[in-house]
């Protein structure tokens, strides 16, 4: 039945493909954002996004912008959050107040006008490390690596554990402030949902990646950071030995997994992994990236730097989602980098990596 849905932080780059999603469904969808200059650096509304979207134009924190966002709204997808684990651990108040103290002011808006179902984003952030294997066949929780390890370069977490796909039932491990905040977002509406009768459903997304993303912020995807990069001809820089493994998923796929989570009721209450089951190392994802793009002289450089608030190895376990949402990936990660490197033959990228990377060692957040 088609319905009017409101997506907090609806311009940004996952939040328009869901936007797009929804109207092909038949949706009315309205979009608040506050169209934040590290994301849209004009303030301008994007070009990208669906001219029958409505948008308004406010911060998710002010009130008389939400009683406006939420008029008529029959569903909220509540994507509207400041992301980037690296500057979550030196801009902590402005992250609290835009991740937690956001999401707060929207529950208490919606108390007062109910809605079919809330949709939350969360982050496979908040799992820290993933789930591994140890040597003698158990299945352990904690990979976590120590100061001393670290210093001396000593990436992989120890024991002879190997990593496994990361289920939901993972406990939590917060390391960063940004992995703090998508858990509060997550907690927040999951357990406002169940107080007032309201279906909620968190996703946890993995690493998502595509077209229109944020080119010019350093500290979006990784994709997009090294898409910026090869963009001005300079290598894609690659923390610790690059050896790490993450989980890299179409924004298509997310799309569609918002638009069923929406439409089904099977996961309402729950949070559920959106990923691509797959996992891939992030210096083999700099190489793949560079090749499709006709970049492929340009070698990613090895730091052998460690950054405060990232982890090892994490990848997604999706067997709940297609459970209870019949969500399966379908875009292959071949074909998703093609679809980037058609788009990114056009755009022009700001690339501040190097100032972000001195950023953080300038503060103490890198070894």
């Amino acid at each position: 039945m088609p319905e009017r849905i409101l997506i907090t932080g609806g311009a940004g780059f996952i939040g328009s493909h869901v936007a797009r999603r929804l109207l092909a469904r038949g949706h009315e969808v309205r979009v608040l954002d506050s169209l934040s200059d590290q994301v849209h650096a004009d303030g301008e509304r994007p070009a990208y996004l669906e001219p029958e979207v409505d948008l308004i134009v406010g911060d998710v924190r002010d009130a008389g912008a939400l009683e406006r966002a939420l008029d008529g709204v029959e569903s909220v997808v509540h994507f509207a959050a400041r992301v980037g684990v690296g500057q979550s651990m030196y801009e902590i108040a402005d992250y609290q107040a835009v991740n937690t103290y956001g999401t707060a002011v929207l529950l208490e808006a919606l108390m007062d006008r109910p809605v079919r179902k809330l949709l939350v984003a969360s982050s496979m952030s908040i799992y820290g490390e993933g789930l591994y294997r140890t040597a003698d066949g158990r299945v352990a929780e904690t990979g976590e690596r120590s100061r001393a390890q670290l210093e001396r370069s000593d990436w992989e977490p120890g024991g002879g554990i190997a990593p496994l796909p990361t289920p939901e039932w993972k406990r939590p491990s917060l390391s960063s402030i940004y992995a703090l905040g998508k858990y509060d977002q997550e907690r927040m509406c999951l357990l406002f949902g169940a107080a007032y009768g309201i279906p909620t459903v968190a996703l946890r997304f993995f690493n998502v990646y595509g077209r229109d993303q944020a080119l010019s912020n350093p500290y979006t995807g990784v994709l997009a950071i090294f898409a910026s990069r090869l963009l001005n001809g300079r290598p894609p820089l690659v923390f610790e030995d690059g050896a790490q493994r993450r989980d890299f998923v179409s924004v298509h796929d997310v799309a569609r997994a918002c638009a069923l989570a929406l439409e089904r009721d099977a996961a309402d209450g729950r949070a559920v992994n959106i990923g691509s089951g797959e996992s891939v190392s992030v210096h083999e994802i700099a190489e793949r990236l560079a090749r499709v793009t006709g970049k492929d002289h340009i070698e990613p450089e090895i730091t052998g730097k460690y950054r405060f608030g990232d982890i090892r190895h994490c990848f997604a376990d999706i067997a709940l989602a297609e459970r209870l949402l019949d969500f399966r990936p379908s875009v292959p990660l071949e074909e998703g980098l093609a679809e980037l490197a058609e788009w990114l033959e056009d755009q022009v990228a700001d690339d501040r990596a190097e100032d972000a990377a001195a950023e953080l060692a300038a503060r103490g957040l890198t070894l």
